[in-house]
């Protein structure tokens, strides 16, 4: 078996952070007011049929609010529960949050960096909302040309650049996939997008959806070797949780067999399954998703937390004496 961070089976991103940083960074998430372009008619309107971002996102973030007073509240909210964070990681999470003129993102960023306890930034966007120009930008400012005298100590050690990450929502790797959902772009633009920011230095990951409408849990395996394909350093993947008012909502109404459902121990052993077809290098940020049991018709797993599902993760690969990557060849 492959040496993992913090003896685990799976790279996990928690323990990432902490050998490449020397401590824990916790994500404030930022509601900085952008929208997507799926939502007003550039690529298409409504939005993804999965989408209501309040499920998504915690009260202390609200658009409109100042960025630094969200970063303020944002952690006395996680000192409650993380209470040996001292660094943290201001993350544009609501919506496309490269969707507006560099100008703009530019002031943005700033803002969130100027905050003395902020060491960097996490950019969750899509992959047809970025372009060369923006993307170098933020190659400047993670190697510290765009940002002289900005200056961190983290770990002991000093930083003169801050950390800065690109998330991008690819969800599904199938075209079919992506159109019945109305994302607005194809997988091959998530390629581009990716390959582009890995070019220029920039640590890139990914988030997909598993379960979405269609696709069997064959065709999710079958991901895998696209996933691995593409020069990511870090995968986010939750299952699908129905959330009312959507119009996957009345999908699901109509059509349940379309969906691939999951019950707990079913989703645990089907991601140890993923998990072994994944390469080893990959970073898991995060493998289930947590929505607030008032977004939601039913919640079929009970109300278990993260912790629960990382420990229930931890005890099936060690209970098939398997790891990330064991079934690709060497």
């Amino acid at each position: 078996m492959l040496d993992f961070p913090e003896g685990k089976r799976y790279n996990s991103f928690v323990g990432y952070f902490r050998k490449t940083y020397g401590e824990r960074l916790q994500k404030i998430v930022i509601d900085a007011g952008f929208t997507c372009p799926n939502r007003d008619g550039t690529a298409g309107r409504g939005g993804c049929t999965y989408c209501d971002n309040a499920a998504f996102h915690p009260a202390y973030s609200s658009a409109g609010k100042p960025i630094r007073d969200q970063i303020d509240e944002g952690i006395e909210f996680h000192r409650v529960r993380y209470r040996r964070a001292s660094h943290y990681l201001a993350y544009f999470q609501s919506f496309s949050n490269t969707y507006a003129s560099l100008e703009r993102l530019q002031s943005l960023y700033m803002e969130a960096l100027s905050h003395p306890l902020t060491v960097g930034i996490v950019i969750g966007t899509r992959p047809d909302c970025v372009d060369g120009r923006k993307l170098d930008w933020l190659a400047s400012l993670a190697c510290g040309t765009a940002l002289p005298g900005w200056s961190r100590t983290v770990g002991g050690k000093e930083r003169k650049a801050p950390i800065v990450i690109i998330e991008y929502g690819i969800e599904s790797c199938y075209d079919r996939t992506l159109e019945r959902i109305n994302r607005g772009h194809d997988f091959e633009c998530a390629r581009r997008a990716v390959e582009m920011t890995a070019e220029r230095g920039i640590d890139t990951g990914a988030h997909f959806i598993l379960g979405l409408p269609g696709e069997t849990r064959e065709m999710m395996l079958e991901e895998t070797s696209l996933i691995n394909a593409l020069p990511l350093r870090s995968v986010k993947f939750h299952q699908l949780q129905i959330v009312r008012g959507t119009r996957m909502e009345k999908e699901y109404a109509a059509c349940p067999e379309d969906f691939a459902k999951f019950t707990l121990d079913g989703y645990i052993g089907f991601f140890t399954d993923m998990l072994e077809r994944l390469r080893p290098d990959l970073y898991i940020e995060r493998f289930a998703g947590e929505v607030p049991p008032r977004f939601v018709n039913e919640t079929p797993w009970g109300l278990i937390r993260n912790a629960g599902l990382l420990r229930l993760l931890d005890e099936s690969l060690e209970e098939r004496d398997t790891w990330q990557g064991r079934l690709l060849k060497p």
